[in-house]
């Protein structure tokens, strides 16, 4: 996601802690950290430190499972803990997938339903890279 050729030899350092959460804190560290990203970028290119941005491409990342038999987005706490089926899914703007990370909690789960949470994660990641691109 990150030019390194334009970034030079500069090490852009970013930590995030989630002081609240309802459920994984996992997949929103990934995407608040690319926000912080975004705000590195701009302020790199504000003080002439680099000329063109070195973001690539944007990122986001969400959780997807399957709780009490339903497909769920973005799984609360509560609903993580019951779920059949856990699933982080990394992806980009041109939904190239950077991390998928399943597993089926006490039992297994089709080829199928895999496609059918991708396509759930699909959905939520570019509701997120266009708030992304609104900060």
């Amino acid at each position: 996601m990150v030019d390194l050729a334009r970034l030079g030899e500069r090490t852009i350092w970013i930590d995030c802690d989630v002081l609240q959460a309802d459920g994984g804190t996992r997949c929103a560290s990934i995407t608040g950290a690319f926000v912080a990203l975004v705000d590195a970028d701009r302020w790199l290119k504000e003080k002439g430190i680099v000329g063109d941005s070195i973001i690539k491409d944007s990122l986001a990342a969400v959780s997807v499972g399957i709780s009490q038999g339903e497909k769920l987005l973005d799984l609360s706490f509560q609903e993580d803990s019951q779920a059949s089926v856990d699933m982080n899914v990394v992806m980009t703007g041109k939904k190239e997938l950077v991390e998928v990370q399943v597993s089926g909690e006490g039992t297994s789960f089709s080829r199928a339903m895999l496609s059918k949470l991708l396509d759930l994660a699909e959905a939520g990641i570019a509701k997120l890279i266009q708030v992304e691109k609104g900060a």
